[in-house]
């Protein structure tokens, strides 16, 4: 038996599933294709997350590109962060391209040019579904953790939130939360003392100055309602796809701040609605977070705690977390060992920092014969990766350097047009875009301080009142003589009682 014979049987082996799979190319022996070597992903390891790394330019979008479009055919929804712009194009068939047909000869599998239902979501000013949440349904813990407060400032932030609730002020933006901030320290500081304990000034203070970060990343956006419902992420079209939502985040790739805060609440509420379903046959739903550095390069270690607790648990929810990013040492550890599915295009060595970078996400993968895994990773071409999953027992399966197949949909970005016709067509935008302002804490807040003010005002006035008669009353008292202290002080008395005196001596 040949040596190609013998990868192709070890390859199918390790590949083959009993269960619905989906594949995403052919592996390679050397620099070869091996026809019909399919590289397959049990649909049933799906939620157990995974990690497309690789350098600039080697194509890991288009392999998230790849992934989404099968896992939308097989009704699995999806969800892209789109932080570069350059994946609305699913929105459109592919035009094909002979290269393409020559790619999946090679691959042993045909091409079928096609698009996919897609919704533009937005968190920023871009047009789009709006995604929102309220501040309350972050609550004290979550908002105390994107703030990075400390034990005392988050202390306060919970006392905050018990008042609010016991006084029915709902916390919907952050111009309720700034607003409840300033009452604790000012008009109903004596209440909250009376009922809560002392609350520092410049302890608020300080909470104030970051909420003001938070909004010069575009927070006022994100904050408010109405709220999205992510049910809503998880719908299946008229033909049995998953929907594919992108949410468009190019112009937030500067604000870090704003992107965890919306990445974190976003898996806390799914974690928080989605029933427990434990290992089933196929996810509910699968994320993918482009630029995954942009939740943990600023994150603090209490950020990085609840990122990782949600990661570990929410695999029970049949959801499926994939990071990619540009090197593996930027997902921190505890996080990249809960990954089932790893798919490293190629890394580039021009420095010995980079030669050191490569030989560590080399031992991240399991060893092969066929492979020096280091070297191997520096050679990589466009399109081609190391990959390894999980096969339908949850065992990793053969490292194996793979062809992967062109995407189905457009590699390139919608037109202003196209973009406009989908937007159209949107069942969600009805839904989620209309302003809503209801009454808050904002508003409910100032009405207890004019309240507040009125009647301190009129209580002032009652007591300047007050103070003004006493002193009226005191002169009057004091310009007014006793009728008998008169006589006894006149000077006729006096002679008189001298005369008499004067007699008996």
């Amino acid at each position: 038996m040949s040596k190609t014979e013998e990868f192709f049987n070890h390859i199918n082996q390790g590949y083959t599933c009993k269960g619905e799979f989906l594949t995403l190319g052919a592996g390679m022996l050397g620099e070869e294709t091996v026809t019909n070597a399919l590289v397959n992903i049990p649909l049933k390891t799906l939620n157990r997350h995974g990690l497309i790394a690789g350098a600039t330019g080697t194509g890991k979008t288009k392999t998230l590109q790849v992934l989404a479009e099968n896992m939308s055919e097989k009704g699995i929804p999806v969800l892209l962060m789109d932080v570069k712009g350059d994946l609305s194009g699913l929105a459109q068939p592919s035009p094909g391209h002979a290269k393409i047909d020559e790619r999946h000869e090679k691959i042993g599998i045909p091409f079928n040019a096609q698009k996919f239902p897609i919704e533009i979501l937005s968190i920023s000013e871009q047009d789009g579904v709006r995604l929102r949440a309220t501040v309350s349904e972050f609550g004290p813990v979550l908002l105390s953790r994107i703030l990075d407060l400390t034990e005392t400032q988050a202390g306060i932030v919970a006392i905050i939130f018990k008042y609010c609730d016991d006084n029915q002020l709902p916390l919907l933006d952050l111009k309720d939360f700034k607003k409840i901030l300033q009452f604790v320290t000012a008009e109903g500081k004596e209440e909250i003392q009376e009922e809560y304990g002392r609350i520092s000034t410049a302890s608020t203070g300080a909470i104030l100055r970051k909420i003001v970060e938070l909004e010069q990343q575009g927070g006022e956006l994100f904050f408010g309602e109405k709220s999205f419902d992510v049910d809503d992420l998880t719908r299946i079209d008229e033909n049995g796809r998953g929907v594919i939502s992108v949410l468009r985040l190019t112009d937030i790739q500067d604000k870090p701040k704003l992107f965890s805060t919306f990445m974190l609440q976003l898996l806390a509420e799914v974690y928080e609605t989605f029933p427990e379903q434990g290992d089933s046959g196929r996810p509910e739903l699968i994320i993918f977070i482009d630029e995954a550095h942009l939740v943990f390069d600023q994150a603090s270690k209490a950020l990085l705690s609840q990122i990782e607790s949600i990661v570990k648990l929410i695999r029970s929810k049949g959801i499926g977390l994939y990071f990619v990013t540009q090197n593996p040492k930027d997902v921190p550890e505890d996080v990249l060992a809960q990954l089932g599915m790893k798919v490293q295009h190629a890394l580039r060595a021009f420095t010995a920092k980079d030669r050191k970078a490569i030989k560590l996400a080399a031992e991240n993968y399991p060893d092969s014969e066929y492979y020096d895994t280091s070297e191997v990773l520096t050679q990589l071409g466009i399109g081609e990766a190391l990959v390894s999953v999980l096969n339908e027992k949850g065992i990793p399966t053969p490292l194996v350097r793979t062809m992967l197949r062109a995407p189905m949909s457009r590699m390139d970005v919608l037109t202003d047009k196209e973009i406009k016709e989908v937007l159209d067509g949107s069942k969600l935008i009805p839904k989620y875009n209309k302003t809503v302002d209801r009454e808050s804490a904002y508003e409910m807040l100032n009405e207890k301080i004019d309240r507040i003010n009125k009647e301190k005002s009129e209580e002032d006035e009652r007591k300047e009142r007050e103070k003004t008669r006493r002193r009226s009353s005191s002169r009057s008292r004091s310009t007014r003589q006793n009728p008998i202290v008169k006589v006894l002080t006149s000077a006729t008395f006096i002679r008189s009682v001298f005369g008499i005196l004067k007699k008996v001596m």
